[in-house]
C-alpha cells in the first residue's frame, strides 16, 4: 500500500484523503494537514515511484487510482478526496472507477483533459544533477540552479532529494516517471462513467490548467461540477495563497 502520512483523529466527518501532484509527496501538505487536522483525520499519501512509496513499472490513472481505493478501504471509506494536479486526475479517475468510495471530489488546478506540455526537462535537470560530495540543500540548490533557473520551482524538486542516504538519492523513480509522461500530462481515452457525488474544480486566476472549454467535458463525467477559482494564485494554489486554499477546504468539506 501507498506510504501514508496522517494528522488529526477520527471523526464523524470522513477522512480527508490528500493527493498530491507529479514530483510531490506528501510531505508537501504537511502544513495544510495540520491545520485541518482540527476536523478529524487527515491523510497525505506518496504516490507510486514517489517519496516513500514503492516503486514501479507504470504510472497510469487506472493503478494510481487503484492505489487510492486501497487506501480508502484501509482507513474507512468513503472518504472526502482533494487531489492537486497529476494527484487531481488520479482522484478524477477514483472517483469515475470507485464512486461508492468518495464522498466528495475536491480537484485542484487540473481538468481530465490531455495537455501539450512535456516536463521530461525537469527529470533530465534532477538526473542531471552532481550528487558527488553533496551534503547540504543550499549546495543541491546552486548546483540545481544551472540548469532549473526558478528558486521556488527548485525548491519544490529538491524536497525530493534524500541527502541524508548514503549515497545521496533521489526519492523519485525517474526512469519510469520519464516513461511515463505522456500519460501522465494525457487523460486516458477509456475513462468513462461519472460520479454524481458533490465536486469542486478550484484553479487559480492565474493559471491556465482550467479553461472555460474545459467545462462541458468536465460536466460529462461530473455532472454536479462546481468551479471557484482563487485571486492571485497560479497552478501551486496551497503555496500561492495558503489560508484561502484551507478556506475553501474547509467550506466544501464542511
Amino acid at each position: 500500500m501507498l506510504h501514508l502520512v496522517t494528522h488529526g483523529d477520527p471523526s464523524s466527518l470522513p477522512p480527508l484523503l490528500i493527493v498530491h501532484g507529479l514530483f510531490g509527496s506528501a510531505r508537501n501538505w504537511g502544513a495544510v494537514q495540520r491545520r485541518l487536522a482540527d476536523r478529524g483525520q487527515v491523510v497525505a499519501v506518496d504516490m507510486r515511484n514517489h517519496g516513500e512509496s514503492f516503486h514501479a513499472g507504470t504510472q497510469s490513472y487506472a493503478d494510481m487510482a487503484g492505489d487510492l481505493a486501497e487506501v480508502i478501504t484501509a482507513i474507512g471509506a468513503p472518504a472526502d478526496v482533494m487531489g492537486h494536479s497529476m494527484g487531481g486526475k488520479a482522484a478524477m479517475m477514483l472517483a469515475l472507477e470507485h464512486p461508492d468510495l468518495v464522498n466528495r471530489l475536491l480537484v485542484a488546478d487540473i481538468a481530465p483533459v490531455a495537455y501539450g506540455h512535456s516536463l521530461v526537462h525537469l527529470i533530465h535537470a534532477m538526473r542531471g544533477l552532481d550528487l558527488t560530495g553533496l551534503d547540504t540543500r543550499t549546495e543541491a540548490d546552486r548546483r540545481l540552479s544551472q540548469t532549473i533557473d526558478a528558486p521556488g520551482l527548485r525548491a519544490f524538486l529538491l524536497q525530493s532529494l534524500d541527502l541524508k542516504s548514503d549515497p545521496v538519492r533521489w526519492r523519485l523513480n525517474l526512469d519510469v516517471l520519464e516513461a511515463e509522461m505522456a500519460g501522465i500530462t494525457g487523460w486516458p481515452d477509456t475513462a468513462a462513467g461519472q460520479y454524481d457525488g458533490p465536486t469542486l474544480f478550484l484553479s487559480g486566476t492565474d493559471s491556465d490548467y482550467v479553461l472555460p472549454e474545459h467545462r462541458e467535458t468536465i460536466r460529462g463525467f461530473f455532472p454536479k461540477a462546481r468551479f471557484a477559482r482563487l485571486p492571485g494564485a497560479g497552478h501551486w494554489l496551497h503555496a500561492d495563497k495558503p489560508r484561502e486554499f484551507e478556506a475553501v477546504l474547509r467550506s466544501f468539506f464542511a
